[in-house]
């Protein structure tokens, strides 16, 4: 099965944060932030970031097996001249599901969802120890933006934002 029938298969679901699947896919994400940097993630997180009218929390599944998320909540920081910022958060893809075209598809959701509900650019932080990510979002259309948030002052964190 080529890559783009397996993402074409990926059945995207807005739930909440809180939600057993999120729950087993978000504490999966933190266990590979543990690998890569030593820690988890400590930017304050709400479930209430994830409600409308400030956010929304997606799951994907391919075969009713829940194999990514993404997220997104609306943000202070302005970047790329836009007034209504919101912010991608937990982006991920289980390890036997990578490499599928699968966080392509969630990325483009997050922005086609953000946009309906009028937001005019994504901004978001990852890590130079997450390359495939780094690749992801600059081969997106994503571009440096000023640092923001809770790791703004680290060495490792990137920060990236596009126009939606």
């Amino acid at each position: 099965m080529s890559n783009a029938r397996v993402a074409a298969d990926l059945r995207i679901e807005r739930l909440p944060i809180t939600h057993p699947d999120a729950q087993l896919l978000v504490e999966a994400v933190q266990e590979e932030y543990v690998a890569r940097y030593g820690g988890r993630d400590e930017s304050p997180v709400d479930p209430a970031d994830f409600e409308d009218p400030v956010g929304q929390f997606f799951v994907g599944y391919l075969d009713g097996a829940p194999v990514a998320t993404g997220a997104w909540r609306r943000s202070p920081v302005r970047a790329l001249g836009a007034e209504v910022t919101a912010e991608v958060k937990r982006m991920y893809v289980v390890p036997a599901a990578q490499r599928r075209g699968l966080a392509r598809r969630m990325l483009a959701h997050l922005e086609a969802t953000a946009a309906a509900a009028g937001i005019e650019a994504l901004v978001l932080e990852t890590g130079t120890k997450q390359p495939e990510a780094i690749a992801l979002y600059l081969s997106s259309g994503y571009e440096p933006v000023p640092a923001f948030g809770f790791y703004a002052d680290a060495p490792l964190s990137r920060t990236f934002g596009r126009r939606i």
